[in-house]
C-alpha cells in the first residue's frame, strides 16, 4: 500500500506531511507509558508483515494491519506506523522519506476510524462469532480506506494518474478480504490469550 517517491504533486506531500506530523504530536500524547510496549509489538508486527509486498506500478500490496493497531491502539497508532515506515523506508527502500507523510495518513487514518466506529462495539459482543466478523470488518474498512485515501492522492495529483487510482482501488479488494479473515482470527486468539489488550471488552463463549 505504499506509494512510491516521484509521483505526487508537492501541494499533496506538503499537505499530507503536515497532517502526518499533527497527527503524530496527538498520537503521543495519548500514550501512556503502560501502553508503550504494546505499541512496540505492534509497531514490529507492522513492519515484519509489511516487508512482503508484492510491486504494483507506483505502488505495492502487502499485509499492513492496521485495522488491528486500530483496535488496540487508538490514536497512539500513528506514531507506531510511522515508526514502522521509517524504518523501512530507510533499511529497504520501501516508499521513500519524501512520501513518509502520505504513507502514514493512507494507513494511519483508516486506523483510527476502526478505533472509533468497531472499539466500541468490542465491549457488547458475548459470542466468539460476533467477535469474529468484528474483527472481519475492521480489517476489510482499514484496508479500503486507506485504498480510497491512496487513490485521492493519486488522483489529486493529475490526470494522469486518475486511471491508476481506479486500479489500485480495485487490486486491494481482495487484500482487504484478507486482511479482514487475519485480523478476525488474531482478534480471537487475542482475546483468549491476553484479554488484558482491550479493557472493558466483555467475555466472549
Amino acid at each position: 500500500m505504499h506509494l512510491a517517491e516521484g509521483i505526487l504533486s508537492v501541494p499533496v506531500l506538503a499537505g499530507s506531511g503536515a497532517l502526518a506530523v499533527a497527527g503524530t504530536w496527538f498520537g503521543l500524547q495519548t500514550l501512556s507509558d503502560e501502553d508503550i510496549p504494546r505499541a512496540a509489538m505492534l509497531t514490529t508486527v507492522f513492519f515484519v508483515a509489511s516487508l512482503v509486498h508484492l510491486p504494483l506500478g507506483v505502488t505495492s500490496a502487502h499485509l499492513v494491519l492496521n485495522g488491528l493497531m486500530g483496535l488496540l491502539l487508538g490514536w497512539a497508532a500513528v506514531p507506531a506506523i510511522v515508526i514502522g515506515l521509517t524504518l523501512q523506508a530507510i533499511l529497504f527502500r520501501h516508499g521513500g522519506l519524501t512520501v513518509l507523510g502520505v504513507n502514514t495518513l493512507i494507513m494511519a487514518v483508516p486506523a483510527i476510524g476502526v478505533y472509533a466506529v468497531f472499539r466500541p462495539l468490542l465491549r457488547r459482543v458475548s459470542h466468539r462469532s460476533a467477535l469474529y466478523g468484528v474483527g472481519f470488518a475492521a480489517g476489510f474498512m482499514a484496508i479500503l480506506g486507506g485504498a480510497l485515501l491512496a487513490a485521492l492522492a493519486l488522483a489529486l495529483t493529475g490526470r494522469a494518474f486518475q486511471g491508476l487510482a481506479v486500479l489500485f482501488l480495485v487490486t486491494h479488494l481482495p487484500l482487504g478480504l484478507v486482511e479482514g479473515l487475519l485480523t478476525g482470527s488474531l482478534l480471537l486468539l487475542l482475546q483468549r490469550g491476553r484479554p488484558g489488550l482491550f479493557p472493558g471488552m466483555a467475555s466472549c463463549e
